[in-house]
């Protein structure tokens, strides 16, 4: 046992190590952090910013929070942004319990809450909204924490982060919070060029170990083992379970064999009860189908699963209806509530996008407090609120992406069982695949240890984004901000690598330059005769290829059946009688149907004849001729040989040398005959080198290509922008036009063409509900290909504005194509009926009845017709009707279970 003077002087060794900060932030917590938490926030509190790369679940937050922390402490600010509302309000509960209300503030797109604190939680693109507007909000920001920052790879919001992290004020110190990522170092190099100082702190321990299993029928196997000599294999086991059901799968159908029972994957039902019995609950299923998930939850039930105590029946329900006691008994009736609180009761529940986003909250905080064990959920749940689990469960290794079955990555599959292990609770975490026929261990095992996950930026300018930035700092500023892109610095990285390439392959071609030098002249003057002479007679092989195949062609075209012809060449060569001149009429060409000399019936095809073929005789072939009967091929074929007799039917036509009286050709061979060279002794020595320097040229010219090419594209790309910009008359060279501030201040994806609809007058006869029918095409987007019905639309003017709305999309798309770009996408009718239904106040069981729609959707594409509601309210032409109308379609959606906004 230490004395009190060991204590002490421990203390103040501490002390020192860890600054007063970080010793008192240290104070707030009830466990030891580890290195790479202390490493970080040693380094916030020295002054740079950083970027700390850890998995899910290591409690990266921990820095984050001492951004926080810091800046309460200096009396500044701090702004903490997620790429979720639902991440967003969970922060912001955590935050308001150890600081209180009064020093935290929340800014959704729902929720709006204490927005001049000195903390405020909020998404990444208020953050980005409130730097394009200048707002005052900003003043005295210290510190800004980007959670989930490796978001900038999603090609749809990416853009937003980068946008953020160019244009914070340079005093801002940045806290980057990413998943693992194989490129880190990269990253956070870009980080330092942008943002000034930046330490890079990657972490790869995972602080609760994980194991990884194989579910094969009901029984539970390792994937890896450990051997004698300590090194981890692929399960003997599961490989034997493999090659068995290979060799199973061979024989299966053949005679005389006795089918066994082949191994069936066990029902979702017989999964939970096998991770129960292994003590291995709560688990996450990720089934990669909404369908799939619901379905899970009530095979469970019915096959009569109970998970839960009654004690915690009583505290599920109890939740359950406090969390939604808001909504009007009518519409929990349509939402199946009682089904589905029955489930929950259970301890089993689904989480995927179509719910019902308070359904989902009630999911997630009753699994956060252990009381609902099995929740099946599609991949969005990796990507979003912190929800640990003590075991994740992978059913299948592909999944729909929109197009096709695609495998999974091995990016995917780590986020996916990095849920697994809960910090603090779990001694370890276990993820478990089940096994399907076909299945290889060893490919599992390979996704298992593959830790490739590179960020890549989904980065390119937009229409609102470069009005903004040539408002703000001008043109050529702007273009040189957008050169300081992570897009442009990956890019820039890739052409390092081929500007290598070239400098080797121009060295290389100098080397070729000097071996094919001659004594008695320019060997590379005579070489490019030879090049030009052989790239002329290579061109007129090919003319001559091709129009000697289009007249076989037009002469097998010409064929009827009883023509003698001739077949040149090849296996079929001879004479034969035509019985079918084998017209497919699917544009295939004439594969004439043929009776050689020989009695042997073929089909012959255009390739047969290297000229064109002509009918030397003709026969008559009687009318009831089987081509499958002996005897009638051996009287026809008798009938040939009297026809023909012993008559000389010449040679077959040769083809001519179109070379030789080609004038380039004859010039060219005239000038390699007088050149120096032509007489050299080695001559064809110094050819060869020749051919090496001018194959090497081609390759060196395509290099050199694909370096201007990722050069300057973001700039270029930028440039492309502003020039479409210009002919709609949104900006005249540096000055931002009226119309362009209107643009300016429209963040939605159909920016452009929203600021046109605005122009052109299109919604100003339009009512409320006619209104939010059309801005709904704006922000829709359809979850599967268009099946080709068409969506139903109300009729009246909402049509004709629709009609118009899609006129100028068109005329859009041909003003973008003339400048290289493909930005606006059509506008999608798919929801203008579910928007005008709901505004004109239907109920909600009318409007899911009528659009197939699930709840959650429906919620989710009301609140971002909200949102562009809210910003036309604000940019709409003043003394219009566009402006009052959005407020009232607004306050017409804002209900039911549209109007619920939580925040805890």
């Amino acid at each position: 046992m230490s004395t009190p003077a060991e204590r002490y002087a421990a203390f103040r060794q501490q002390q020192a190590e860890l600054g007063p900060a970080l010793m008192s932030f240290r104070g707030l917590y009830d466990f030891e952090f580890d290195e790479f938490q202390l490493d970080a926030c040693r380094a916030l509190e020295a002054g740079d910013g950083v970027l700390v790369a850890a998995p899910t679940g290591s409690g990266k937050t921990v820095v984050g929070e001492f951004a926080v922390h810091l800046a309460l402490r200096q009396g500044r600010k701090c702004f903490y942004t997620t790429p979720i509302k639902a991440l967003s309000n969970q922060k912001y509960n955590d935050l308001v319990r150890r600081y209180g209300a009064a020093k935290v503030g929340l800014l959704t797109g729902d929720n709006s809450i204490n927005g001049e604190a000195p903390v405020v939680v909020m998404t990444t693109e208020v953050l980005r909204n409130m730097l394009y507007a200048g707002s005052s909000t900003l003043s005295g920001l210290a510190y800004v924490v980007m959670d989930e920052v490796h978001y900038l790879a999603d090609r749809f919001r990416g853009a937003v982060w980068e946008e953020v992290i160019i244009h914070l004020p340079e005093s801002v110190r940045l806290v980057a919070l990413s998943a693992t990522v194989s490129n880190a170092e990269e990253f956070g190099e870009w980080l330092g060029e942008v943002r000034g100082d930046t330490t890079v702190i990657v972490d790869e321990h995972r602080p609760v170990p994980l194991w990884q299993h194989m579910l094969v029928g009901n029984r539970l196997y390792d994937l890896f083992v450990t051997g004698r000599d300590g090194v981890q294999r692929v399960n003997p086991a599961l490989l034997r379970i493999s090659r068995d059901e290979a060799r199973r799968a061979q024989l299966r159908g053949k005679r005389g064999y006795a089918r066994p029972g082949r191994l069936r994957p066990p029902s979702r039902p017989e999964v939970i009860e096998r991770l129960d019995a292994a003590g291995l609950l709560p688990a996450i299923t990720f089934i990669f189908s909404r369908a799939g998930c619901d379905a899970a939850v009530m095979q469970c039930r019915y096959a009569g699963i109970r998970l839960t105590t009654d004690e915690e029946r009583e505290e599920i329900r109890r939740i359950a209806d406090g969390r939604t006691a808001f909504l009007p008994e009518e519409d929990l009736a349509v939402l199946g509530y009682l089904e589905w609180r029955e489930c929950l009761e259970r301890g089993i529940a689904a989480h995927h996008a179509g719910m019902l986003p308070t359904f989902k909250e009630i999911v997630e905080e009753l699994f956060t407090k252990g009381l609902v064990k099995a929740v099946f959920a599609t991949e969005t749940l990796a990507l979003g609120i912190n929800m640990p689990a003590r075991s994740v469960v992978i059913e299948k290794l592909d999944k729909w992406n929109g197009e096709t079955h695609a495998d999974l990555t091995p990016g995917e599959y780590t986020q996916l069982i990095g849920r697994a292990g809960r910090r603090g609770i779990d001694v370890e975490g276990h993820a478990v695949v089940i096994w399907q026929p076909g299945m290889d261990p060893i490919g599992v095992a390979r996704l298992a240890g593959t830790r490739t996950y590179p960020l890549r930026s989904s980065f390119q300018p937009s229409y609102n984004m470069a009005v903004n930035l040539v408002g703000q700092v001008g043109r050529e500023r702007a273009r040189l901000l957008l050169e300081d892109s992570f897009a442009q610095f990956q890019a820039d990285r890739a052409v390092v690598g081929l500007a290598r390439q070239l400098r080797k392959a121009e060295e290389a071609l100098e080397g070729y330059r000097q071996a094919m030098t001659c004594h008695l002249g320019d060997f590379q003057e005579y070489a490019e005769f030879r090049r030009r002479l052989s790239e002329r007679e290579a061109e007129l092989a090919r003319q001559r290829g091709m129009a000697r195949r289009a007249q076989t062609l037009r002469s097998l075209e010409a064929l009827r059946p009883g023509d003698v012809i001739r077949v040149p060449g090849g296996r079929r060569a001879g004479v034969a009688v035509v019985l079918d001149p084998g017209f497919n009429g699917r544009g295939g060409g004439p594969n004439p149907l043929v009776l050689t000399i020989n009695k042997q019936v073929k089909r012959l095809t255009p390739t047969d004849f290297a000229v064109p073929v002509e009918p030397v005789e003709r026969v008559r072939i009687p009318k009831n001729f089987n081509a499958r009967s002996a005897k009638d091929r051996a009287d026809l074929v008798s009938s040939l040989r009297a026809k023909i007799g012993g008559r000389d039917l010449g040679k077959p036509p040769r083809v001519r040398d179109h070379a030789a009286e080609d004038e380039e050709i004859t010039r060219l061979r005239r000038e390699l005959r007088r050149h120096p060279c032509h007489g050299c002794s080695e001559r064809e020595d110094h050819a060869r080198w020749a051919e090496r320097y001018y194959k090497l040229l081609r390759e060196t010219e395509a290099l050199r290509r694909r370096i201007e090419g990722r050069s300057h594209v973001i700039a270029r790309t930028f440039d492309r922008v502003c020039g479409v910009l210009e002919r709609l008359g949104y900006l005249e060279g540096e000055t931002v036009t009226s119309e362009g501030w209107r643009l300016a201040k429209l963040y939605t994806e159909l920016d452009l063409l929203t600021a046109e609809c605005l122009r052109a007058g299109i919604w100003e006869r339009l009512d409320p509900a006619e209104l939010a029918a059309c801005v709904s095409s704006l922000v829709y987007e359809s979850r599967q290909p268009d099946d080709g019905r068409r969506p139903r639309l109300p009729a009246g003017p909402v049509r004709d504005a629709l009609a118009e709305m899609t006129r100028l999309w068109g005329e859009l798309e041909e003003i973008e194509q003339e400048h290289g770009l493909s930005f606006t996408r059509e506008p999608d009718l798919g929801f203008v009926w579910a928007a005008y239904r709901w505004a004109k106040g239907c109920g909600l069981e009318d409007v899911l009845t009528e659009t197939d729609l699930a709840a959650g959707d429906f919620v989710r594409w009301v609140k971002q017709i909200l949102d562009l509601l809210d910003q036309l309210k604000e940019v709409a032409p003043e003394g219009g009707t566009v402006r009052q109308n959005a407020i009232k379609a607004m306050d017409a959606m804002r209900r039911g279970v549209v109007a619920y906004a939580s925040v805890g």
